[in-house]
């Protein structure tokens, strides 16, 4: 019956995406052998500039004329932290994300994406208008289409503020269990219209589904399968090689999705094909890290689409889909997955050390840094990348002190 429910989501999420692609004016896109490309992410980052933060790198530096040098051509704050060096031996440059609109680097990619429709596809066309049952929306409401996604809260918030910005309506479908500050940010803060479902990938998918034959066709924008997102997310390499001058030997990107690690490896291998593009999991969600192994994509994700997973990360809970797996498969260097214990105590570094107030995945990136499998590496200079601040802190320090207290 999993095997049944996995086949079908699979399905739906295939066919949904490819509509969306030819609707969008993606048809030339999706012939290519990768949905992205370097070109993209340019466009994409000339498309956003003005619509979203450049987040800062902060780095630590083992030498002090290493420090001083770094000042020169970051352009950003810098932090120094003795203890985080010592447990990686080696310089790491957080790129940080946290910072950015939304508390994620969801920001970039829900606007590009939303930006790169015409006003004409934002719009209900006269067919659908004519059909549509009778609302109690305004005239300016029923004459927009607007965007609808699903998710558990950073993609949902991005979709929410950027059709905000364009002045479009946005639909969010959230599962119950969804951090209730995100919740409460998508409703409250960025005023979208909030449809909830169980937690598990194959309700999202229903009731997206529900929700745009019942509203005006709005366009769905997928967290992390949609090209223009991925794109978008391609633009955090864009900042981090300029912040750093090119000069790094490695990144490490939270792989959830794929979209941020398909758009990162995209730009990274671009510009310097020697640097290494690194994925991080969850052991508890590795399916990614399994497929890589396996060198194809029919992997078993039954537990994911099931809602089964089980990890504090619950950024990285998403599934791989099939515009992200031929980028993760062929200029993703590599995938690793990293415990919960270990997330934790990268998290309670990074928070007490750094004073950077990150959500658990964003934790995985250090996670790997300080492991001994990483450090044999014998990397020197390695970007990390810290993807989001939007924790539900009263849960996660409880987890805390049940840990260590």
């Amino acid at each position: 019956m999993i095997a049944g429910i996995t086949t079908a989501l699979a399905t739906f999420c295939i066919v949904s995406t490819r509509r969306n692609l030819s609707s969008r004016g993606y048809s030339a896109m999706a012939k290519k052998k990768y949905c992205v490309s370097i070109e993209d992410v340019r466009e994409a980052m000339n498309r956003i500039r003005d619509r979203v933060h450049r987040t800062p790198v902060r780095f630590r530096a083992l030498r002090r004329s290493l420090l001083i040098i770094e000042i020169i051509y970051t352009h950003t704050q810098v932090l120094t932290c003795s203890s985080l060096n010592e447990q990686s031996g080696m310089n790491l440059f957080f790129k940080c994300e946290l910072f950015q609109k939304t508390g994620s680097f969801k920001i970039r990619g829900a606007t590009n994406a939303c930006f790169s429709l015409s006003d004409e596809q934002a719009k209900v066309s006269p067919h659908t208008l004519y059909h549509q049952r009778s609302t109690n929306t305004t005239h300016l409401e029923q004459q927009q289409r607007g965007l609808i996604t699903h998710s558990s809260g950073n993609h949902a918030q991005a979709v929410a503020l950027a059709a905000r910005s364009r002045g479009v309506p946005a639909y969010i479908v959230m599962p119950n269990n969804a951090p209730i500050p995100k919740k409460n940010a998508v409703k409250h803060t960025y005023q979208a219209t909030v449809f909830e479902c169980e937690p598990t990938n194959k309700a999202r998918a229903e009731m997206t589904e529900l929700k745009r034959s019942e509203l005006m066709n709005p366009i769905f924008i997928h967290p992390s399968n949609d090209p223009h997102v991925i794109a978008g997310q391609g633009t955090i390499a864009l900042e981090l090689m300029e912040q750093t001058d090119g000069n790094l030997d490695a990144v490490i990107v939270p792989l959830g999705g794929g979209g941020m690690i398909s758009g990162v490896a995209t730009a990274i291998k671009a510009l310097n094909k020697n640097i290494m593009v690194y994925g991080v999991e969850p052991t508890n969600a590795c399916d990614a890290l399994r497929a890589k192994k396996a060198g194809d994509a029919k992997w078993d994700g039954s537990s994911k689409h099931a809602g089964l997973v089980k990890t504090c990360a619950d950024g990285l809970k998403t599934v791989l889909l099939e515009n992200n797996w031929p980028i993760v498969r062929d200029k993703v260097d590599d995938i690793y997955d990293v415990s919960e214990n270990e997330i934790l105590y990268a998290m309670d570094m990074i928070v007490s050390r750094m004073k950077l107030a990150i959500e658990p995945s964003a934790a995985t990136g250090f996670a790997l840094a300080r492991s001994e499998r990483f450090k044999k590496l014998g990397h020197s200079r390695v970007g990390i990348i810290l993807c989001g601040g939007n924790a539900d802190y009263g849960a996660v320090f409880e987890n805390l002190r049940e840990k260590y207290c």
